[in-house]
């Protein structure tokens, strides 16, 4: 038998204890401190470190393939730990620091620098500072912090993984193929999905708006700004500076060191999309994973569907959960998406405890076996769950 059959079904849960319950955990934690402030500024610092390191070792080892003639085995580790230190602070700058300010996680903290407030993080030209990425920050946020939060699960979710996969499903791909194309598109997922995608929510957003004041558009005219907009605003201010600018830096030490920056910050892409699909994508998708055909009716049971509708990986150490993203507190962070970081350690426990109390499956497991889970959702050869009529 199933273990899920062994937990409480959907429409027998107390949603309104439920309700009281995850809202008094959230009252134990507390307000917003300098002390959860400080920790975002750790974990800033440690991102920086590690992109400031990999851009020195690519100086060093170019120092040392000019004087020393270094080549090889050594030099290519060499070229593939600074690529991996590149892409850890990638990964960190989006995950750790730009994921949480956006939500306004920060926004209470007493005397805090604006900077770090959703009102003024990666606005106008900070967003070459704060947080550069194949992504416009303002399209995120609406795409994530909203209509993905608030409707997860439900048709109006954007990232749902089933969905967006509809056309392999029902192509006649081989599986092998399958496998092939989905491991394919985590080293270019961010490029091909989170850019393009972003864009098309916001645009909806704003055509819903317009359409509202009377104001019509051909559509012809809307997928040729869409495309024009796509690769100005999104596609090449990134690909200037990562590709072109940045190895453009390494020309006092040589030609040849500019062709290893460049080798290495290709490199770096790639890992970073591998890890931040891997830290992501399972999140919210997976066969044990909920999907829902009407939107929630109450705030129990929104709670409720971010409890099924999301997955942890293991939890612990600040190490630990920077790697991760700090999104191996994913039900933590669904059920209050604007707490600092550092209050999803203290509440997880709670919470667990709270899932226990009316026998909710409270799903935590190491993120490589829900990794594999996902692209096995993604690929068809698994489904998702769904609540029906509700």
């Amino acid at each position: 038998m199933n273990q899920r059959l062994t937990f409480t079904p959907y429409a027998d849960i107390d949603k309104e204890q439920l309700c009281q319950d995850i809202e008094a955990v959230k009252k134990q934690i507390g307000v917003p401190t300098q002390e959860d402030f400080q920790h975002l500024l750790k974990l800033e610092r440690w991102g920086r470190l590690a992109t400031f390191s990999g851009y020195g070792l690519i100086a060093l080892i170019s120092l040392a393939e000019l004087f020393l003639g270094l080549t090889g085995f050594l030099f290519w580790s060499l070229i593939i730990v600074a690529a991996v230190l590149i892409s850890t602070g990638n990964v960190s700058r989006w995950a750790n620091v730009t994921h949480p300010i956006l939500h306004g996680a920060y926004d209470k903290v007493p005397n805090i620098p604006e900077r770090y407030t959703r009102k003024a993080f990666a606005k106008g030209s900070r967003r070459y500072l704060d947080w550069l990425d194949w992504i416009k920050p303002e399209a995120w946020s609406y795409e994530h912090n909203i209509m993905h939060h608030y409707h997860l699960g439900e048709e109006d979710d954007p990232d749902c993984v089933q969905r967006n996969a509809r056309w392999i499903h029902s192509s006649n791909i081989p599986m092998f193929l399958r496998y092939i194309i989905a491991y394919g598109f985590m080293g270019m997922w961010k490029f091909l999905y989170y850019a393009p995608n972003t864009l098309r929510i916001l645009t909806n957003k704003k055509l819903k708006e317009e359409d509202k004041l009377g104001i019509k558009h051909l559509e012809w005219n809307i997928k040729k700004k869409n495309g024009f907009e796509l690769w100005m605003d999104y596609i090449l201010p990134y690909a200037a500076i990562k590709f072109i600018v940045i190895p453009a830096l390494f020309i006092p030490f040589g030609i040849t060191a500019v062709f290893n920056a460049l080798i290495v910050v290709l490199i770096a892409e790639y890992l970073t999309n591998v890890h931040s699909f891997v830290v992501i994508v399972p999140n919210h998708s997976a066969e044990d994973i909920y999907m829902f055909d009407e939107p929630h009716q109450s705030q129990g049971e929104f709670y409720l569907r971010q409890i099924m509708g999301s997955v942890n990986y293991n939890t612990g150490s600040d190490l630990r959960d920077f790697s991760h993203g700090w999104l191996n507190y994913q039900i933590e962070h669904h059920l209050f998406p604007n707490l600092p970081l550092s209050q999803y350690q203290k509440m997880q426990p709670l919470v667990k405890g709270i899932c226990e109390k009316h026998n909710i499956e409270y799903r935590q497991e190491s993120v490589f076996k829900r990794a594999k889970m996902s692209i096995e959702l993604l690929v068809g050869k698994t489904k998702m769950l769904s609540v029906h009529g509700v």
